[in-house]
């Protein structure tokens, strides 16, 4: 998942940061697209035959084209593609300048085939699935969940932004900062969370030259090119991480005006950054509380 992993665990067995690094290094095994022995690179090598996989990778890839129908195609994991040809294609520390960048949309995830009686999966030639941020989400809802069943009262992961709570909070409970996406070190609010999950996601960290200008990573699927709308970051509350995370890319796609029909229709909260000294609270309970 190329990035760095955060725990905090409330009471319970001391081996349990060690058994949530031993899940970490297992699913980044499993998922990550840079690794050529992945089950993710596995099925991508092996377009238009099915290919069987792992309980946590098929759940990985159902979640994943569940998201795709949920926002209307507004995230969509089969960009690999595109992020490929705009230069991202190693991890994100590697990135070499990239030539002029080719529209090239998301082929979308309807011909992708699920059967869950084999946990196989095939792919159509030509799509790539890209499991990107919707994997550190997930990843982050099993890891909560597992140190839940190993004993912890409660338990905190955060995997580069996308990060679940579960169980019984820290004294003062579950109080999350969100970094302004300016400035280094600077809070922009303060968020308390109860049993779910967060994902935060912008276009002003993870950029590089294609082309002789500035790109970043998050692609409009339906242009397969950089989204250039009116959202800088965004960080969304939803019940689980993985839902954050889906969210947050959709709505850097929808843009701020359509952002809140979507995350109503979710039962989500956002904090959404349309430039400096510019916040949009999109608020369905008690979550947020500006710093």
């Amino acid at each position: 998942m190329g990035t760095v992993c955060e725990v905090t665990v409330v009471d319970g067995p001391a081996t349990l940061l060690d058994v949530a690094q031993a899940r970490v290094t297992d699913l980044e095994r499993r998922w990550s697209r840079f690794r050529a022995d992945s089950e993710i690179s596995r099925l991508n090598a092996r377009a238009g035959a099915p290919t069987a996989l792992s309980a946590e990778t098929y759940l990985l890839v159902d979640r994943a084209i569940t998201g795709w129908h949920w926002t209307s195609g507004l995230y969509d994991p089969t960009v690999l593609r595109a992020l490929e040809a705009a230069g991202y294609d190693r991890s994100f520390e590697r990135i070499v300048a990239a030539p002029a960048i080719a529209a090239r949309p998301a082929p979308g995830c309807g011909g992708i085939e699920l059967d869950p009686a084999l946990r196989a999966v095939t792919v159509p030639d030509g799509v790539g699935f890209d499991p990107g941020g919707v994997g550190k989400g997930l990843a982050a809802d099993l890891v909560v969940a597992l140190l839940l069943a190993e004993g912890a009262a409660g338990a905190c992961v955060n995997l580069g932004g996308d990060g679940r709570v579960g169980g019984s909070p820290p004294d003062g409970g579950w109080r999350i900062g969100v970094g302004s996406p300016y400035d280094d070190g600077a809070v922009l609010s303060v968020l308390t969370l109860q049993c779910e999950g967060i994902a935060t996601s912008s276009r002003v960290v993870r950029r590089w030259t294609a082309g002789g200008g500035a790109v970043h990573h998050l692609l409009d699927p339906r242009t397969g090119l950089p989204v250039e709308g009116d959202v800088d970051a965004v960080t969304v509350m939803a019940r689980e991480a993985w839902m954050a995370e889906v969210l947050s890319k959709a709505v850097f796609v929808a843009g701020v005006d359509a952002c809140e029909g979507l995350l109503a229709r979710s039962g989500a909260s956002a904090l959404v950054v349309t430039e400096r000294d510019q916040v949009r609270v999109v608020e369905r309970s008690r979550h947020l509380a500006r710093h």
